[in-house]
């Protein structure tokens, strides 16, 4: 399939890589020309020039973007010139009722959506062992499969429309009362003045051991918060989390703890670190 991928921040350098790499990648289109252009010389594909220049020549189009408004914007213009048959996996991290809507909107031109977040963090779109949570029509998804899968280690379809979204909230909900436990028992640690490479090697091989600990654990005890989640976007990821638990008439207390520590961190100057910069609260120097 001609494919075409919208967005080439950190996740989605990473994409177009391993896109390139197993022959899928076509073209690239980026807000900022010059990361399209440099990436398109280093891949040997196309840099574009707009959404609706990408869709005319694309019969897949991948979306890696930040926000809400920004994949409502771009569906927008894919409607353009998007051809009937076309398919649109948008990877963002958004809410489950514009996915709905973008998917409204495609359906018009006859074209297929499918929400598609991941997981993983920028080493699993740099490796290509990202994990996909896959909402819309399974049989699409089956179309597709081929090519998502350069970007993947599983792909799980969840279910209609939407239920990708949902499924990757869990996650970051998730994300965020790891982080607090992690942060938190570190700083406790360096409290009891232990060697702190050795607390994070020997309770990542127990029963307390996970993946944020063991590529966090080390850098954060260490001050150095390189983003691999930045902090800004797990705060705007927590803010629909939160909008979807109140549609639920559900409280989720260390959704809105977390919420409240990452503005903290923000108005500090800290969002654009990793979201294990979290340690800054805990640690006592």
């Amino acid at each position: 399939m001609q494919t075409g991928l919208i967005g080439l921040g950190a996740m989605g350098q990473g994409m177009a890589r391993n896109l390139a790499r197993a022959g899928h990648l076509q073209a690239v289109y980026n807000r900022s020309p010059g990361k399209a252009d440099a990436l398109a010389a280093e891949l040997n594909v196309r840099a574009l020039d707009s959404p609706a220049a990408l869709a005319g020549q694309s019969e897949l189009i991948l979306l890696c973007v930040s926000a809400d408004r920004d994949v409502l914007e771009v569906v927008t213009a894919l409607c353009e010139t998007i051809k009937p048959g076309s398919v649109v996996v948008d990877m963002s991290t958004v809410g489950s009722n514009t996915a709905k809507q973008a998917a409204a909107l495609l359906a018009n031109k006859q074209a297929d959506f499918l929400d598609a977040p991941v997981s993983g963090g920028v080493e699993g779109a740099k490796n290509g062992t990202l994990a996909m949570m896959v909402g819309g029509d399974r049989l699409v998804l089956e179309r597709v499969g081929p090519v998502l899968q350069a970007m993947t280690a599983r792909i799980e379809h969840m279910g209609p429309t939407g239920s990708g979204q949902a499924c990757k909230a869990v996650n970051q909900i998730m994300c965020a009362g790891i982080n607090q436990a992690v942060t938190e028992a570190l700083a406790f640690a360096q409290a009891q003045g232990l060697d702190m490479e050795k607390v994070v090697d020997v309770v990542s091989g127990g029963a307390a051991g996970n993946w944020f600990l063991q590529h966090r654990g080390k850098t954060m005890t260490k001050g150095v918060f390189k983003p691999g989640f930045r902090l800004a976007l797990h705060h705007k990821d927590l803010l629909i989390c939160r909008q979807m638990a109140e549609q639920a008439r559900l409280e989720c207390p260390l959704t809105d703890a977390t919420l409240g520590d990452y503005e903290l961190l923000m108005q500090q100057g800290f969002g654009d670190e990793d979201i294990s910069a979290l340690y800054r609260l805990k640690r006592t120097n």
